[in-house]
């Protein structure tokens, strides 16, 4: 019996050892440690409670309050949320965070750190640096002071860092940018002062910027090459004067409570994807662009408080989908839209404090408007960039006509022996530009053709794409009277019309379906607004218009540069301005500098072009425009555009 008791003893002895090893192999020591310290340290609050419970973390059932996840028995994501925003009871009077951030850094394989509502308070410690594995972290709803730590930038892996709603201080630091992978920086409700550090405008990953609620100053750097951003939020700062300069996939601006005191650029109009704008109280001048109600993606606008001007039609569109629109405490002059007056019962459209003619409430009369617009003065910063523009103008088109020139020299010899090849070409395909030269000389060429583009970038007047008020195309052409149609292809109708600014245009229209919502062409008009080049007749804009009696169509118009000149065979061939020699190689460099454009200016690229030389049309100072460049929803007519 004595015997048995001891064998029993023994496997039990045994089979307890082994269990133990078993669940050392599964989860080690350190990192079950660890968990238990992070429970002492937050006060044993009672969502930790598991931990008591079981050696096994890696199947701890996940809840809103707490969750760990493992890899391969690491202890990879730590997410623990305080109930209701703080852990009942609060964090003991000799709370530690270096100690607790020490037992944190002891799970070495850590990718995500999420302690958000703790109560937690002192200054981040250093030993974050230490988490090298660290993806995401999320320290927001906390009390941490001081100085955002430089450990933090030994995480090289950080994709998102958020630190909202604590009591950080002094600047954001420069080496923010320093994140290859960073796509998403929210600071917002700290106590932040400075500028925002010019290194930003290198995050090219960059998705999410939000640095709302702090004390934030000083002119915004250039956002335009963050092509990924999305959400941009500086709301409640002193940013300012110029307004932000952004790409145009930008989804939600929020510049509400700064101190931008510039005009809103007529590049808002060519940003498709954007849903929220909002730019109130703020010392906005100059005309507000009222095309902003009819964008593709746009729900919410916000411009009230500011000192825009412009002047409102009954009859301008909008979008569908507007859930709020301010327009309050401006000049805004004319009539408020329709499509707007629909939703001001709900609450949805406001326009108090303007000069609006037949409105009810709060509207001033017409001559205050008028008298507060010419009060605003242009302030000598912006007449100092005026001059600095116009400097940089005169020497662009110095240096364009320089390079420009010995290009010219260049290619002489190369269009002599074209001529004495001439027999050997087949037809007038756009490749025969450059398929005979050697490789050097076309890699030469195509590198000079690059330079001088970029160098006539800096000095060219190429119109600025923007969405078109139908008001306005409408007064262009005599509301599309007869007289100003070109032609009537079977899809397509052609207008010739002129701007109130006198702008000379071509106007496409075009019927679409209601499965071809305008939303589906945001893509197709996102390529076409950047095809801009001093080389291609520019398509400056676009206009939507919702046929009343059928709701099932629609008509997109795109609205094109006139040029009157003709084309190039006319000036070459036929009876018009004949060209002289150096004009003719002129043009050729110019026709090989749009293709080029085409294809490699732009991704993606346009191909296909089928170019014949009444494709090419002259501008009034008798530069060459490709004028048929496979167009997006046009690619399929044939009508040029003379």
């Amino acid at each position: 019996m004595a015997n048995l008791v001891l064998m029993h003893t023994s496997l039990l002895f045994l089979s307890t050892l082994f269990h133990c090893v078993h669940l050392s192999d599964q989860f080690q020591p350190f990192q079950y440690n660890a968990l238990k310290q992070i429970q002492q340290f937050l006060n044993y609050p009672s969502v930790l409670t598991v931990f008591d419970n079981t050696w096994d973390f890696c199947n701890v059932e996940p809840s809103p309050f707490l969750t760990i996840v493992c890899y391969e028995d690491n202890v990879t994501q730590l997410h623990i949320t305080g109930n209701n925003g703080v852990f009942p009871p609060s964090l003991p009077r000799n709370f530690s965070i270096d100690a607790l951030f020490s037992s944190i850094s002891s799970l070495s394989n850590l990718k995500v750190l999420s302690l958000v509502s703790l109560g937690l308070w002192g200054p981040l410690p250093a030993t974050i640096g230490k988490l090298s594995s660290m993806e995401i972290l999320n320290l927001s709803s906390n009390y941490i002071n001081g100085f955002i730590p430089l450990e933090l930038s030994y995480l090289n892996n950080l994709q998102t860092l958020v630190l909202d709603h604590n009591k950080f201080t002094g600047q954001i630091p420069h080496w923010v940018s320093s994140f290859n992978d960073l796509a998403v920086l929210s600071l917002k409700n700290n106590s932040l002062f400075g500028s925002l550090p010019s290194s930003i405008s290198s995050s090219e990953n960059l998705g999410v910027l939000a640095m709302a609620d702090n004390h934030l100053f000083g002119e915004i750097p250039s956002l335009q090459n963050l092509t990924n951003l999305q959400i941009l939020d500086l709301k409640n700062n002193y940013f300012g004067p110029s307004f932000p300069v952004l790409h145009h996939k930008v989804v939600t601006v929020d510049i509400r409570n700064n101190s931008f005191k510039s005009s809103v650029p007529n590049e808002l109009n060519s940003y498709f994807q954007l849903e929220k704008l909002d730019i109130s109280i703020n010392e906005l001048i100059g005309p507000f662009p009222p095309s902003l109600f009819s964008l593709p993606s746009i729900n919410y606008i916000d411009i009230s408080g500011n000192k825009l001007t412009g002047k409102l039609f009954q009859n301008m569109s909008c979008n569908a989908h507007l859930v709020l629109v301010n327009l309050s405490s401006n000049l805004l002059t004319g009539e408020l839209p329709a499509c707007l007056r629909e939703n001001v019962e709900e609450g949805v459209v406001s326009y108090d404090g303007n000069c609006l003619s037949g409105e009810e409430g709060n509207q001033k009369p017409l001559s205050f408007c008028h008298n507060e617009a010419l009060a605003v003065e242009v302030s000598p910063q912006k007449l100092r960039h005026k001059e600095r523009k116009a400097m940089a103008v005169l020497v662009s088109s110095l240096v364009g006509g320089i390079v420009g020139l010995a290009v010219i020299v260049g290619l002489s010899l190369w269009v002599f022996q074209r001529r004495n090849r001439r027999a050997a070409m087949k037809g007038p395909s756009t490749r025969l530009i450059t398929e005979k030269l050697s490789t050097v000389n076309t890699v030469k060429l195509l590198s000079d053709a690059r330079y001088i583009s970029e160098t006539m970038k800096m000095g060219a007047n190429l119109l600025t794409y923007r969405a078109f008020a139908l008001e306005e195309l409408k007064e262009a052409t005599n509301n599309f009277s007869h007289p100003s149609i070109v032609g009537e292809p079977s899809l397509i109708q052609i207008y010739r019309g002129k701007l109130g600014d006198g702008t000379a245009i071509v106007i496409r229209s075009i019927k679409m379906r209601k499965k071809h919502s305008p939303t589906m062409f945001t893509q197709h008009i996102e390529i076409i607004s950047r095809l801009r080049h001093n080389h291609l007749v520019s398509c400056i804009g676009h206009c939507f218009e919702c046929c009343p009696d059928d709701s099932t169509v629609g008509i997109v118009y795109f609205v094109f540069e006139s040029l009157p000149n003709g084309t190039l065979r006319s000036s070459i061939c036929g009876g018009g301005v004949r060209l002289n020699w150096a004009q003719r190689i002129t043009a050729g460099i110019g026709v090989a500098k749009g293709i080029q454009f085409l294809h490699t200016g732009i991704m993606p690229g346009v191909f296909s072009n089928h170019l014949k030389i009444t494709d090419v049309l002259l501008d009034p100072n008798f530069h060459v425009k490709i004028c048929t460049y496979n167009l997006p929803l046009l690619a399929h007519q044939n009508a040029g555009l003379m």
